[in-house]
């Protein structure tokens, strides 16, 4: 059974953890094909060192309700259980947590903050406030006003990548959209990308994959449902238009079947989040294996808090991937935890957090 890499934190006895129930809530409802958010409940874990009360680390479980593989009315339970487990043997169980992604990336975090002693999870020049991280710009479902809004604040903004939901409204009021952008910026001044979020079904998707690509788009991300690989292969080898995949990849948990996977669909790109992918040990994982197969990537928040995109963007910014990553979403709730994260341009920023407030005060959520 293999364990974190993270060492083992001195006597068992010294490591004490605590559970924060916390619920954000969006400024707008967040609207997907699946569904729309008003609200996304949380759970912070803080992991202390009883030994030295100076130190200590915060990770966050941020599961999906409707997406993730490993959430259900346990799930606060489940994390009690796996904290316990934590102070007992000081360490991660790797294995037993692979099922649990949420989990596994809220506590690995915490952990791998406590080691380090500061908000500084990696040294990197992203992390030391020397670097932006390139990313995408993200409109939402809605009506088609709504979208449009969203485009030109983005293009206004400065963002030289665009991602646009799609498969909630018409799909020719889609294409509109597209084009309105087409019309005003070539594909060497704007990148545009669509999600379809599973919207799209196996017979219509290849006339629908046409007519987008006629618009110089860069990918579409999950055209058909997950679960369906046969059909999402055939997809991937007629596609005029590189596919990534998403959803498709949640649940996968084990490295053999990750490998199959990829191996039976081919996709064009996977698009990796830890908290619903396997944390940032089982995100790696997927990284490692697209690189050998040629298979592009890129790195995406799901609807964390600060807490958890701080911890996803200084993992990002150890691949100096040139591609704009997805790690937008910061600016969604009305009541963030307030951390230096900030958006230039089209680049996402940190405040040097070697520096960032590490007090008890920080906890009063």
């Amino acid at each position: 059974m293999s364990s974190s890499p993270l060492g083992r934190l001195g006597g068992a006895d010294m490591l004490k953890t605590r559970i924060i129930p916390y619920t954000l809530h969006f400024k707008r409802p967040a609207g997907t094909s699946r569904g729309v958010y008003h609200d996304h409940k949380i759970w912070y874990v803080v992991a202390a060192d009883t030994s030295r009360p100076e130190r200590w680390g915060i990770g966050e479980c941020a599961p999906l309700f409707d997406l993730s593989c490993d959430y259900d009315e346990n799930y606060e339970d489940r994390l009690s259980y796996f904290c316990q487990k934590l102070e007992q043997d000081g360490k991660l169980d790797i294995e037993t947590l692979r099922p649990y992604p949420s989990i596994l990336f809220g506590l690995e975090t915490a952990m791998r903050q406590l080691e380090q002693g500061c908000f500084r999870l990696w040294d990197t020049p992203f992390a030391r406030g020397e670097k932006g991280i390139p990313i995408n710009g993200l409109i939402w479902m809605g009506d088609y006003d709504y979208m449009l809004e969203q485009i030109e604040s983005k293009l206004e903004q400065g963002f030289h990548c665009v991602k646009l939901k799609i498969g909630a409204i018409n799909f020719d009021q889609e294409l509109d959209l597209l084009r309105y952008i087409r019309k005003h910026y070539d594909p060497d001044k704007i990148t545009l990308r669509v999600d379809a979020n599973g919207a799209f079904s196996p017979d219509d998707a290849p006339e629908k994959l046409k007519r987008l690509a006629e618009l110089d788009l860069h990918s579409i991300e999950q055209p058909i449902r997950a679960g369906q690989w046969d059909d999402m292969s055939r997809l991937t080898e007629i596609t005029p238009l590189p596919i990534a995949l998403d959803e498709e990849l949640i649940g996968v948990n084990h490295p053999e079947e990750k490998k199959r996977l990829l191996e039976t669909i081919k996709p064009q790109y996977i698009i990796l989040k830890p908290t619903l992918h396997g944390g940032i040990i089982g995100a790696t994982e997927w990284i490692e294996l697209a690189r050998s197969m040629d298979i592009g990537w890129w790195i995406t928040s799901a609807l964390e808090s600060n807490i958890g995109l701080n911890a996803i963007a200084q993992w990002c910014s150890t691949y100096n991937n040139p591609l704009p990553q997805g790690l937008g979403t910061g600016g969604l709730y009305t009541n963030n935890i307030e951390m230096p994260l900030f958006i230039q341009d089209d680049c996402l920023w940190i405040v040097n957090s070697e520096y960032f407030p590490v007090n008890s005060s920080f906890l009063n959520l």
